[in-house]
């Protein structure tokens, strides 16, 4: 799962990319705030539930095609949201009665357009990763690395897909497992570490790191496929010992370079940074 933020006119949109199903899931209350004109969160949050309850008793359909993730709200913490992909949401725009309906419409229909294009040319999504990676300073060799990463990502998915991992839930703790396993910290802790929000932590990995990463996750794959692993409880013993050949290699290259695979560094904005170093020592003093 991916975190990310759209931007409507002046209202800011959240979304969550769901590798799996290859959709967008866009906060169903941020895009009720475009359509009633409505800066107060609370507010449009109350005209969702209000809605929602209608549509239930009419039976609609949209309703229950909605799902709940964790999004991250204004004051930095995730909380379970309701979400929609695009066709869903479309649907229930019409439900709202409101002049932005027809750009909003617009905008998400743009938005699954430019995935289905993804899609049916995979090169594309390619090529818009890479130039996005290129504008925000990344080197050949690290985009190179990130683009084999999630390579190994997508095989190790597809793998759990097919072996009787349904739920995110399920994706996201054997994901956070492997990651806790070969890294020493849990995912949570490694993008507290390199001071990320809403940012992708792969996003921001150094080489060694993204290799690490890459080696744990198609150890986990393998050892899955040679155990044919079916089920949480199967899956979670291949991703401890995929991880855990991982964690060797990385506890040798430490003892030989002297250096920590594991680190701070990140590619946040400077300004972003200085911020974080004054948080943390204002935290320290305090």
């Amino acid at each position: 799962m991916q975190n990310s933020l759209a931007v409507f006119e002046n209202y800011k949109i959240r979304r969550i990319y769901d590798e799996r199903t290859e959709k967008w899931y866009f906060s169903i209350i941020d895009i009720v705030q475009v359509l009633v004109d409505q800066s107060n969160y609370q507010t449009a949050r109350k005209y969702w539930n209000k809605l929602k309850e209608r549509l239930n008793k009419e039976g609609s359909q949209s309703v229950t095609s909605c799902h709940r993730l964790k999004l991250e709200a204004s004051d930095g913490k995730k909380y379970l949201t309701d979400v929609a992909d695009a066709e869903t949401l479309l649907r229930l725009i019409q439900s709202v009665p409101s002049p932005k309906a027809e750009p909003i419409k617009l905008w998400l229909a743009k938005v699954g357009y430019e995935r289905m294009q993804d899609i049916a040319d995979p090169a594309r999504s390619v090529d818009r990763a890479r130039e996005f990676w290129q504008k925000h300073g990344r080197s050949e060799k690290w985009i190179q690395q990130r683009m084999m990463g999630q390579e190994t990502r997508n095989k190790l998915t597809d793998y759990w897909k097919d072996h009787d991992i349904k739920k995110e839930e399920e994706y996201a703790i054997l994901t956070n497992l492997i990651h806790e396993e070969w890294a020493d910290v849990s995912i949570k802790q490694h993008e507290k570490l390199k001071g990320l929000k809403i940012q992708n932590l792969r996003d921001h990995m150094n080489e060694a790191e993204l290799i690490f990463t890459a080696l744990a996750e198609l150890s986990t794959r393998q050892i899955a496929e040679t155990s044919n692993a079916v089920g949480m409880e199967e899956n979670k013993v291949a991703s401890k010992i995929g991880g855990g050949i991982a964690k060797k290699a990385k506890i040798e290259l430490e003892k030989n370079t002297g250096k920590k695979v594991v680190t701070s560094e990140s590619y946040l904005p400077t300004s972003t940074k200085k911020a974080l170093k004054s948080k943390t020592k204002k935290k320290s003093k305090g």
